[in-house]
């Protein structure tokens, strides 16, 4: 089984397995995604990220993904925060929490631009299913569901990517619906 790395994407760019998947840089949460933007700034006109931007500049991650990249983030909305247990949120934003919320959030992020034409193309080539290192201390299984690219984490969480390939200056977001955690 082959795992998710930069060197990976690289000899995987341009794919074409199930071309459905992309589109053109989407509005998100009401707001157009400019492809000339960094993911931080996209993502902070998003009224669908507005926790998850809270959470990048509570865990001092705003810089870095402002940075030149690549990145792939996995990026949660508000719907997919607010499922979580009552409490967590305003408990993982509390400054004592700040290296349990930074492992979760780069649970989201790899450090390459991965399109999903190719993310596709590797779950094909993996038969099934293709592992994701990100930058965190995560392991996600990306495999499709029917038309639908999905990431599971090591606790089981399933997360679908309802928006896919909304290019940025400095990488891609995936806009997905769950929050994905390290394993507990």
């Amino acid at each position: 089984m082959k795992r998710f790395t930069t060197a990976s994407f690289a000899l995987l760019l341009g794919t074409a397995a199930l071309p459905a998947l992309a589109q053109d840089n989407p509005m998100v949460g009401g707001a157009e995604m400019f492809p000339d933007s960094t993911i931080v700034e996209n993502a902070a006109n998003s009224a669908d990220h507005t926790t998850l931007v809270a959470a990048v500049q509570a865990a001092g991650l705003a810089e870095t993904l402002s940075g030149d990249g690549p990145f792939t983030v996995f990026a949660p909305t508000n719907e997919a925060f607010e499922a979580l247990p009552e409490g967590t949120v305003d408990t993982l934003l509390m400054p004592e929490n700040k290296q349990m919320l930074t492992d979760i959030l780069l649970c989201h992020v790899v450090d390459a631009e991965v399109f999903s034409t190719d993310i596709a193309g590797m779950i094909e080539d993996d038969g099934g299913m293709h592992e994701v290192q990100t930058m965190g201390p995560c392991v996600l299984e990306a495999a499709m569901d029917g038309d639908a690219l999905t990431l599971t984490d090591e606790n089981g969480t399933v997360a679908t990517v309802t928006q896919a390939d909304v290019d940025q200056s400095n990488g891609v977001i995936h806009v997905i619906d769950a929050v994905l955690t390290p394993a507990s």
